[in-house]
């Protein structure tokens, strides 16, 4: 998907809103386990009641590789189900030596026909490389997490050779500040924890163009206030992620419904921010 047609879609239906689709079998209403199709049934259901409010789909891969072949065979129906008109990602954090990378990349980009990946950057250029490498494709890249052990190396302290003066910086900037260099705005986005807000405007600072995918509103406390505040850029830059506190909104039969009413109920703030970045 170009970077156009994203930014028109999040102006068209004043949303920013990521659904996550991380569907885990213990956890869907207790009517639809026990059945074959459980988890695409769930998913389809959640697709539908939700499609209006939100611009993007992410699929954390770990809750259907976990399911062996038919949890492989479940994420490419769903796939196959969102909308064209929806940014498809693959919460996927790969990352490996080049040609490993390169099948990592034909897996998720040609055989599951998903839009972007998260990749995990510890390995540098050549492993990040591949995923470059195709047009109208996404290469989301770890940054700053939402997770406690983001402070052992993300919020490490190193040492910048490239400048006049020597100073140090986090090795979360760092990554920004070099990976930005690999890519552009056009096919590179970067994921940045909704808990981490007090980083956003030197995020911004280093990358004022790119997409940020924002994890963390909702269960993991993070504010979409102020993720909206200070994250958003002129085309507004982020996708703000929500997994469990839409998909798992309700636990009977109507569950979709309840979904719909908390998607929409994000919708609503979120246009009003966007009215109010404008």
């Amino acid at each position: 998907m170009h970077r156009n047609i994203l930014i028109e879609q999040i102006q068209q239906k004043g949303s920013y809103l990521c659904v996550g689709l991380d569907t885990d079998l213990s956890k869907i209403p207790k009517h639809l386990q026990g059945k074959p199709d459980a988890v695409v049934s769930f998913n389809k259901a959640i697709i539908d009641a939700t499609k209006n409010f939100c611009v993007s789909y992410k699929i954390n891969t770990a809750f259907y590789e976990a399911m062996g072949v038919k949890g492989w065979e479940a994420m490419e129906e769903t796939v196959n189900y969102i909308p064209s008109t929806h940014l498809k990602i693959a919460d996927a954090k790969r990352g490996d030596i080049g040609n490993t990378s390169s099948q990592y990349a034909k897996a998720f980009f040609e055989t599951l026909k998903f839009d972007a990946i998260t990749v995990a950057p510890y390995m540098g250029e050549d492993s990040i490389r591949p995923f470059l490498e195709y047009d109208n494709k996404w290469t989301i890249v770890l940054g700053l997490t939402s997770n406690k052990g983001s402070q052992d190396f993300e919020m490490l302290k190193v040492q910048n050779e490239m400048e006049e003066h020597l100073r140090s910086e986090y090795l979360y900037e760092k990554v920004l500040k070099t990976i930005a260099k690999w890519g552009t705005p056009n096919n590179l986005m970067f994921v940045v924890g909704a808990t981490q807000a007090t980083e956003f405007e030197n995020i911004r600072n280093i990358i004022p163009e790119h997409f940020l995918l924002v994890p963390g509103v909702g269960f993991q406390g993070g504010s979409l206030e102020e993720v909206s505040k200070f994250a958003m850029n002129k085309d507004c830059g982020i996708l703000v992620n929500a997994s469990r506190a839409v998909i798992y909104a309700g636990d009977k039969e109507n569950y979709a419904e309840e979904a719909q009413i908390i998607a929409e109920q994000y919708q609503v703030e979120m246009k009003r921010h966007l009215q109010n970045n404008g």
